[in-house]
């Protein structure tokens, strides 16, 4: 038994002494690694790549992308858990594991969530190390592909490794160096001045073909290809003057030739030495042909979307920065498809695919002269065309929306997407890449606000747009740091007694210089940013601690807050709820929360276990906006809402348009026939009101009951408490 943080292999004395023989720990960075580690950063899409060698009480990092240090201890380390099993460790969230969520590397930088850790192990079997990908955002689908594609890397890096043990073993005694010779993977063969053969070891059977009883003392001609025999006699005449070899420290390529006269791609280090005054040369051989073959899959990879097999994001941008370098005149028409996501809902993955692989070779087909085409992820594809004519390039996009547009095959169904294509010009829209994609990216959100399934070229406007609209944002952002937002509240009242029952919370913006701005001018960009959930909390607690002074003299009175989607994401929402109901003293009956219709139909299982959550607490939950959207009876069932809440675009006209009333009846016979109340909103006369009065709406809220006013002012005006 180990009394040690981490396990340890029972042939750990075994395993040091192998990887001794590498002489790696400590060793600077080298070419050969670092490829590896940066290849697996590209194929993977990972932040973190590291070579680890796992020594007795720490792991060195032999090569590394993405982290600074270059080594930690062993007892914090992942790596020393991969290397007491046999197979991949995968972490998909270290915050799920029990072994890793208390681990410093984890909760402070560099914050480990993802890891996936293949071993490095000898030729002996001794698991020296592994290569690792690390994120820092949890990871659910490593498939077997990706399993084969890091396994194949580790090979690689063992190839490397294989070379760093061979060149060490050189420099120590005859005994050693046949002791690591008859373990080694690669042909080990010695020569003497003559090229006869005086070494052979198991890796040259096994690689050659040849038996040791058979090629021993024979001449090495039969293992070099023809067009090299006499540039290889020319060495061993320059040894045997007493000069050095050209090759000395050298790898070289060149074909290595089978017993059966098949050739196959080798690697080949030379040294020499003098034995007995005699020259004698030593070779390494390595067969290359599947690290090769792997490293084409490798590069394929890390170039090659591997769904559509179009060129990925790396490279594309590689085409463009040289494309700009040279100063090349080219066309970016940037492609977002319209109505994917609905395929992906509502057919599955499965024909998403199917559309995303069409879509690559419907643009291949049109765009068959471009300098590249490629998919960025998702369903944004793009493509670089030489010269910058703007005419040419409309053309070319309403080609492209003609095609991507016409119905695509699946099974026995027909599937329908657009697209919408931003198109810029450089060097006259940008002469970075970054400003030449930025401008075609403008373009295709114009596309996008125009009513989707068109072209837009940039014009200069819309950068101006943006940035004014950046602006806008980081006003916002401030706005709240400020403390420049406050609460209005809106009075609902009962329609039988016209007595007050609660309020809905509003947000208002206290604007330094444009004054004080409605949520209709800020809410949109603010429901986007990463501070809503922050925002959205400050509004609940602040409508609470409102709403507990006038339960005093209104004991039931129900205060009324709309919720951002990013509180309904969050898997805190209920917790919060909790806290604030518990410190402000508010009773849970008297906090209503407001639904949008969109949060609702795109949840899944999680938001349904949350709103239960919500309602367990006691806290009622109203659907806003019922009716203006696609909502279907089945929300009403699966959802725990207690209240429906009308439009005011159906009230509005609720006396002339027999629809709009037809549709406000319905939803007071739907509210009554699944026992939830309804309030209707926006009611601004008496004659809404008493159309809401005879078909027994219980509630109603709007300008003829009041505007939205500061707290002081509803508390003055319904002689509330405060």
């Amino acid at each position: 038994m180990h009394d040690q943080a981490f396990p340890v292999p029972d042939n750990e004395e075994e395993r040091l002494c192998a990887l001794a023989e590498y002489n790696i720990l400590d060793t600077a960075p080298t070419d050969g690694f670092d490829r590896l580690t940066s290849l697996a950063s590209r194929v993977f899409d990972v932040p973190i790549v590291l070579i680890s060698l796992v020594s007795r009480d720490r792991q060195f990092f032999k090569s590394r992308v993405g982290l600074d240090v270059c080594e930690t201890s062993r007892e914090v380390s992942f790596c020393a858990h991969a290397i007491a099993q046999e197979d991949i460790l995968l972490v998909p969230d270290a915050l799920n594991d029990q072994r890793f969520v208390s681990n410093p590397l984890v909760l402070s930088e560099p914050f480990i969530r993802f890891y996936a850790g293949k071993t490095l192990v000898a030729p002996g079997g001794y698991k020296l190390g592994t290569i690792c990908l690390i994120d820092n955002k949890p990871r659910h689908d490593f498939s077997d592909e990706d399993r084969k594609n890091l396994s194949a890397i580790a090979d690689l890096v063992m190839d490397q490794m294989e070379n760093r043990r061979l060149e060490h073993g050189k420099n120590v005694s005859q005994a050693r160096f046949e002791n690591i010779a008859a373990t080694s993977p690669d042909a080990i063969i010695c020569l003497n001045g003559e090229g006869i053969i005086t070494f052979w070891n198991k890796a040259a059977e096994v690689m050659f073909g040849y038996q040791s009883i058979n090629i021993l003392n024979q001449s090495c001609d039969a293992l070099l290809p023809s067009n090299w025999r006499r540039r290889f006699y020319a060495e061993l005449e320059r040894l045997n003057a007493g000069m050095s070899s050209s090759f000395e420290g050298q790898t070289i390529l060149l074909e290595g030739v089978h017993k059966d006269g098949s050739e196959f791609p080798a690697e080949i280090s030379l040294s020499s030495w003098k034995d007995g005054g005699r020259s004698s040369l030593g070779a390494i051989v390595r067969d290359i042909t599947d690290r090769q073959n792997n490293e084409k899959r490798l590069l394929r990879l890390a170039t090659r979307d591997a769904l559509t097999d179009l060129p990925n994001r790396g490279a594309w941008r590689k085409s463009l920065v040289e494309a700009l370098v040279d100063e090349q005149p080219v066309t970016i028409l940037l492609l977002d498809l319209d109505s994917f996501k609905e395929v992906n809902d509502t057919l599955g993955h499965s024909a998403g695919d199917t559309v995303l692989k069409e879509v690559a070779r419907r643009l291949e087909a049109i765009c068959s002269d471009a300098i590249i085409s490629a998919r960025l992820g998702g369903d944004e594809f793009v493509a670089l065309l030489p010269g910058n004519d703007a005419r040419v390039a409309i053309l070319y996009a309403e080609r492209l929306l003609k095609s991507i547009s016409s119905p695509y095959e699946y099974g026995e169904r027909q599937i329908e997407i657009g697209v919408s294509i931003g198109i810029s010009l450089g060097p006259m829209h940008g002469i970075t890449s970054e400003e030449l994609l930025g401008s075609a990216d403008l373009a295709m959100y114009k596309a996008k606000a125009n009513g989707k399934g068109s072209y837009v070229l940039f014009i200069p406007a819309l950068r101006e747009v943006a940035e004014a609209r950046r602006a806008f944002e980081q006003e916002l952002k401030l706005a709240f740091e400020k403390g420049e937002f406050e609460l209005f509240y809106q009075p609902q009242i009962d329609i039988s007694t016209n007595q007050l029952t609660g309020a809905e919370a509003l947000i208002r913006w206290n604007h330094p210089t444009r004054g004080l701005l409605t949520p209709a001018s800020f809410i949109d960009v603010l429901s986007k940013k990463p501070s809503a959930a922050a925002v959205g909390e400050w509004i609940l607690r602040k409508a609470c601690e409102t709403a507990v002074e006038w339960i005093k003299t209104i004991p039931d009175f129900r205060i009324s807050v709309n919720l951002f989607e990013a509180q309904i994401r969050s898997d805190r929402l209920h917790l919060e709820v909790e806290k604030i109901l518990a410190d402000t003293g508010l009773p849970a009956h008297c906090l209503e929360l407001e639904l949008v219709e969109n949060i609702l139909i795109s949840s899944d299982k999680s938001t349904v276990h949350l709103l239960h959550k919500l309602r367990n607490l006691g806290v009622g939950l109203a659907f806003d906006d019922y009716g203006t959207g696609f909502a279907s009876l089945s929300l009403l069932k699966r959802f725990p809402v207690t209240r429906l809440k009308i439009d005011r675009s159906f009230v509005r006209d609720v006396e002339s348009d027999p629809e709009d009333a037809a549709v406000v009846k319905a939803i007071i016979y739907l509210g009554e026939s699944f026992g939830m109340e309804v309030i209707a909103e926006g009611v601004e006369d008496e004659a809404q009101l008493n159309f809401l009065r005879q078909n027994k709406c219980a509630e109603a809220q709007g300008y003829l009951i009041s505007r939205p006013i500061p707290a002081n002012d509803l508390a003055a005006q319904f002689g509330l408490k405060s």
